[in-house]
């Protein structure tokens, strides 16, 4: 059951936006990547449950993911506590990620700075021989992540590196596209219109990957903050294509 990217959103659909199109990279390399959602996103004032659940089905299918979970965490007051820690650890423990990705460290909405603490946390406690737990009825080995990195949402945060997503991004907007009740669609005639369902959005976040790009000299890309300074083995892993 392990996998090599695991990325972590309190929202369904926080996951797509950020940086489906990096998990898209890694299932191209024939690499297994899953989602973890927090939060069934039941305070959205667009779609329902139900729906949610849908659309981030399809949008797994779209992603190619190995595996999806839902947390079931209280959306908009979960709490950076014992109980929560604890999910997330039984998760990272099961499928054994080298690499997790979380929400931005801050953001418009308060659940994605409180996500980001609350992963961060979960991430260095599961590496804790005295912290047990189960799945299944099976008592779970320790297990850290080597690295957890944050994408960035809704307001710009400087990154620390940017990834290329040219080659995927075609398939990170189908993937976003999939959460119909939450963006823009011409089937939604009626529902309450959101800063998130206006016809400009979508644009905004191509937007955001070209500006991306342009700083790595490629067509679009993604950025991703880390906590601790990154290292390299020698400098012919920093040869990359020169900014245009």
């Amino acid at each position: 059951m392990k996998v090599n990217v695991m990325a972590i959103g309190a929202h369904p659909d926080d996951v797509e936006l950020g940086c489906a199109g990096t998990l898209y990279n890694h299932v191209r390399k024939g690499q297994k990547v899953a989602i973890v959602d927090l939060t069934e996103g039941e305070l959205g004032s667009r779609g329902t449950i139900a729906t949610r659940y849908t659309e981030a089905a399809a949008a797994s299918a779209v992603l190619q993911l190995s595996y999806r979970h839902n947390l079931k965490m209280e959306d908009g007051f979960f709490e950076l506590n014992r109980a929560n820690i604890l999910k997330i650890v039984q998760i990272l423990r099961l499928h054994q990620p080298d690499v997790v990705l979380a929400n931005a460290p801050s953001d418009r909405h308060p659940d994605h700075g409180r996500a980001a603490a609350l992963i961060r946390d979960a991430a260095f406690l599961s590496g804790l021989i005295k912290i047990e737990t189960e799945w299944e009825g099976k008592p779970q080995e320790p297990w850290r992540p080597k690295r957890v990195f944050h994408y960035i949402q809704d307001r710009f945060l400087e990154p620390s590196f940017i990834v290329d997503v040219s080659e995927s991004m075609e398939v990170k907007m189908e993937s976003v596209k999939c959460y119909g009740t939450q963006f823009f669609s011409e089937s939604n005639d009626g529902a309450p219109v959101t800063y998130i369902s206006s016809e400009k959005f979508l644009d905004k976040i191509k937007d955001r990957a070209s500006l991306l790009g342009k700083r790595i000299g490629v067509t679009y890309g993604e950025g991703f903050i880390s906590d601790t300074n990154l290292g390299i083995a020698d400098l012919d892993q920093l040869l990359y294509p020169e900014i245009a």
